[in-house]
């Protein structure tokens, strides 16, 4: 395999799941791959749709050279005690 074959392989992340930061007030993109866990925060609003977050999360998952499949991702939202 030559350097470049190499650097162009993805790879696959066993889970992606984003949910809100309160501490930060920022989407929080968390990637699992085995042992490993990458945080990456996310400016979007905190209304954001999940469709919107989805995308965000794709492209951040893209970015740090993993590749996920759409069952593996999920989006949190925290429930307030008001809506209960």
């Amino acid at each position: 395999m030559s350097c470049k074959k190499l650097q162009e392989e993805t790879m696959q992340a066993d889970r992606v799941e984003v949910s809100w930061d309160p501490a930060k007030s920022k989407w929080l993109v968390r990637i699992q791959s085995g042992e490993e866990v990458l945080r990456r925060h996310c400016n979007l609003p905190k209304a954001a749709d999940d469709q919107t977050l989805r995308a965000a999360a794709e492209k951040t998952v893209q970015d740090e050279g993993y590749q996920v499949l759409p069952a593996n991702l999920s989006v949190r939202r925290e429930q307030s005690a008001a809506k209960l």
